[in-house]
């Protein structure tokens, strides 16, 4: 009877692989941390690094039983040739979109030509999850921040107007009582949006749900939800200022908007998810 060939032993390939990562990477991790990750927008960076080491680690037994021996593919030495290239480009040119994103391509492309692609789907998702930690464009922020105030603004004066306050809005700025508020770039809810939608994609991915309409529903509702929660926002942020002055609404700006915003979205997605469990649950054997 044959005996079955050993697994060829993954931890000597993966050792100098992952010394290479972090002679390229340490560097610009550095220089963000000094940088955009000091900012709120961008804040949610090393979160994002570290639920993707640890989603990693949590599948790494399933990865190394997918290790495939001899199998080499074009593709792999494309996207690991292109994943250089951007980081080479990125890093000498202070790209940052370039530098950052080019990780998801080099370990994609270097894990497939080492351990083969089937293990790399295994690590499919904390892979993708990275794209999270890549800054946004300026044109795509630019293009998007100036739509999004106006209509943040409108849905915040149509809502206190029609609850009773004496709310007024020109363009952006809204005007309560005798206070105006100028709906800021921080307040159009974009690099929000971003997050959020990294916490709702994480929350699809660890609740499984069997049901594929379930999940296609929950990621669908992510953008409306962090829309919602970020009108939410500005509205509590509105009636601050209006009932406890402007120094109280400036306070709630620097202090609690942040965990207000995503206390708001996490509720609101629970809530969704409850929902759709409602429409979600197995029928009953009869006796």
């Amino acid at each position: 009877m044959p005996v079955a060939a050993a697994p060829r032993p993954w931890l000597p390939v993966a050792v100098p692989l992952l010394a290479a990562l972090l002679l390229l990477y340490v560097p610009t991790f550095i220089d963000l941390s000094k940088t955009i990750w000091k900012s709120e927008e961008q804040g949610h960076g090393p979160l994002i690094l570290a639920v993707s080491i640890w989603i990693f680690w949590q599948k790494r037994d399933e990865f190394v039983a997918a290790i495939q021996d001899g199998v080499r593919s074009m593709s792999a030495w494309v996207l690991l040739v292109l994943g250089l290239l951007l980081y080479v480009l990125g890093r000498s040119q202070q790209i940052i979109l370039f530098e950052v994103g080019s990780q998801i391509p080099l370990l994609a492309g270097g894990g497939a030509i080492l351990f083969g692609w089937r293990a790399v789907r295994v690590m499919a998702f904390p892979l993708l999850f990275l794209v999270f930690m890549v800054p946004l464009p300026a044109a795509v922020i630019d293009s998007l921040t100036g739509p999004l105030k106006r209509t943040v603004s409108v849905v915040a004066e149509t809502i206190l107007y029609e609850v009773g306050y004496p709310i007024a809005r020109s363009g952006v700025v809204l005007t309560i009582g005798q206070y105006q508020l100028l709906v800021a770039d921080a307040c159009s809810g974009l690099n929000s949006m971003f997050s959020l939608s990294a916490l709702g994609l994480l929350y699809v991915y660890l609740m499984k749900h069997s049901k594929p309409w379930r999940n296609v529903a929950i990621i669908a509702s992510i953008l409306p939800i962090a829309f919602l929660a970020n009108a939410v926002r500005v509205m509590i942020l509105v009636l601050v200022t209006y009932h406890f002055g402007d120094e109280a609404g400036q306070g709630f700006v620097h202090g609690a908007a942040g965990m207000v915003l995503f206390l708001i979205a996490l509720v609101l997605l629970f809530s969704f998810d409850g929902l759709l469990g409602l429409f979600d649950r197995k029928p009953r054997k009869s006796a």
